[in-house]
């Protein structure tokens, strides 16, 4: 956050607009849209991140652009304040690293696979969502409109995002883009700054339920 300036709220935008703009043009959709067949055997590796703007449907849409935009102002705060100016930088390299890693082990299931099709911001903003909770573990989120802290909220998308991608729903849903990306919010930032693993832990050991 530069001056005021929200660079989550220009993310949210661009996934509007590109999404709207995908619907209007089902051949952009369909050229955008992650593809790990074309990736391994054409080398379109623009799809990792175009894939990550565009979405199945308002449903869909709504709901990942809601979580970001919850979050993700928050963790720029907390990127502005540990990191200076350079914590925007860092919060969009986040962003868009998570949009490749969350789609890596789904590239490697489904490259020999040229009917298999995903999109949506779900990895990167699983990214964003837990590191709010790495932030403030113990800060109260809404799950269904039922309150809880945010570090069980995350254990139980762990649990729920593991058991999707090891036992296939059959929900059209890229779990493995869920867990990973969760996973690499968490990550990216011990690896930025390892010593804020004991600033977590702190916080974790003093519970704050009410």
């Amino acid at each position: 956050m530069i001056s005021g300036f929200s660079v989550t709220s220009l993310l949210v935008l661009v996934n509007v607009v590109a999404t709207i703009y995908a619907w209007r043009n089902p051949h952009i959709q369909q050229a955008w849209m992650l593809n790990p067949y074309q990736i391994q055997h054409r080398k379109q590796y623009y799809r990792f991140i175009t894939s990550g703007f565009i979405h199945a449907n308002w449903a869909h849409l709504l709901f990942n652009m809601i979580a970001l935009w919850s979050f993700g102002e928050v963790v720029e705060i907390y990127f502005y304040q540990l990191f200076g100016s350079m914590g925007t930088v860092y919060y969009l390299v986040m962003y868009f690293m998570a949009l490749v890693v969350s789609d890596l082990t789904t590239f490697w299931k489904y490259r020999d696979i040229p009917n298999y099709n995903a999109l949506g911001a779900s990895g990167a903003t699983s990214a964003v969502v837990f590191a709010s909770v790495f932030f403030s573990p113990w800060s109260q989120v809404l799950i269904l409109f039922i309150p809880m802290p945010g570090i069980i909220m995350a254990v139980l998308y762990l649990i729920y995002s593991y058991s999707g991608s090891t036992r296939q729903f059959g929900d059209n849903i890229n779990h493995d883009a869920h867990l990973f990306g969760a996973l690499f919010g968490w990550l990216f930032i011990i690896v930025l700054k390892p010593d804020l693993i004991f600033y977590f832990l702190e916080v974790l050991m003093e519970p704050e339920l009410f």
